[in-house]
């Protein structure tokens, strides 16, 4: 990662001739540099995807002026969707957490450390299990009970929450709660959820138990980000490990921990650093 501050553009639009000349020759018109890029062109749905870092002091105008002209001259033109980021502009991540402490403990590690460059404005929990924890680390910890009774309620205090703390990022670290269609849609594109299978596979409750049932000789963890349809959500990130025929399921519980930490912190990373972009049910992770 560079030191000097930069821009992130990411884009997608029907593939056609000249885009890469269109966007770069407008870069280069402003003086720009360009410091990284990344291109993709789907042939079936041909539809084409990029992601450039443009070092920020290179250009003669702010971030909001290069919107404006960009989208103008460029995007508008192409019928492209894109979007633009400041890289000295931190991002903002609420992280949802029950009972199980590995992700949100790996996590709040590379917080500390600067691994991960974010503010953390809340933890929310359905649970208060962590609430000294959280608090210890200076992170306020929001406490929101859900049962079968209050679901509506307890979302839309959530969604209150995360608009009033000015969230960019919802993270589930082990959030063992369905979120409601209306929460998921709020934030279409902004929630991401570590998974404990390798999806499609065993999806929903207890997937290493289902995993051992099946016999199989690989399980993994999956990064994803949340819609209505229960994990099924389009995948950011995946690994596996290889057990074999002596692993209980309690083993593999023990193993799949491992995985799921280091899948949600590269999924989150992609995400944070707009390596990532969405088409239909499918993303580009442009590593």
């Amino acid at each position: 990662m560079h030191r000097d501050r930069f821009y992130t553009l990411s884009a997608s639009c029907p593939d056609q001739v000249g885009i890469i000349a269109r966007v770069t020759g407008f870069i280069a018109q402003h003086g720009g540099w360009i410091l990284e890029s990344s291109f993709h062109a789907d042939e079936v749905s041909r539809r084409y995807f990029m992601r450039i870092e443009i070092k920020a002091d290179s250009l003669p105008f702010l971030l909001a002026e290069f919107r404006e002209r960009f989208g103008k001259e460029v995007a508008e033109p192409l019928a492209m969707d894109w979007r633009i980021t400041d890289s000295a502009v931190k991002k903002r991540v609420v992280v949802m957490v029950s009972k199980q402490e590995h992700c949100l403990y790996d996590l709040l590690a590379r917080w500390q450390s600067k691994e991960l460059d974010i503010e953390i404005p809340c933890v929310i929990s359905n649970h208060d299990a962590f609430k000294g924890f959280i608090e210890w680390h200076g992170i306020p910890f929001i406490h929101v009970p859900v049962n079968k009774d209050n679901k509506a309620a307890a979302y839309a205090e959530i969604a209150r929450i995360f608009e009033d703390v000015r969230g960019d990022t919802m993270v589930l670290a082990r959030y063992m709660q369905i979120l409601s269609p209306e929460l998921c849609d709020a934030l279409a594109g902004r929630i991401i959820n570590i998974h404990h299978s390798f999806l499609p596979s065993f999806v929903g409750a207890k997937p290493y138990h289902q995993a051992y049932e099946r016999g199989v000789k690989l399980i993994g963890a999956t990064c994803h980000y949340v819609t209505s349809e229960l994990d099924a959500g389009p995948i950011i990130e995946q690994d596996v490990i290889r057990i074999d025929h002596s692993d209980a399921p309690e083993d593999m519980v023990r193993y799949g921990k491992d995985i799921e930490k280091t899948v949600l912190a590269r999924g989150l990373r992609y995400h944070l650093e707009d390596r990532v972009l969405v088409h239909g049910n499918k993303t580009v992770v442009f590593r």
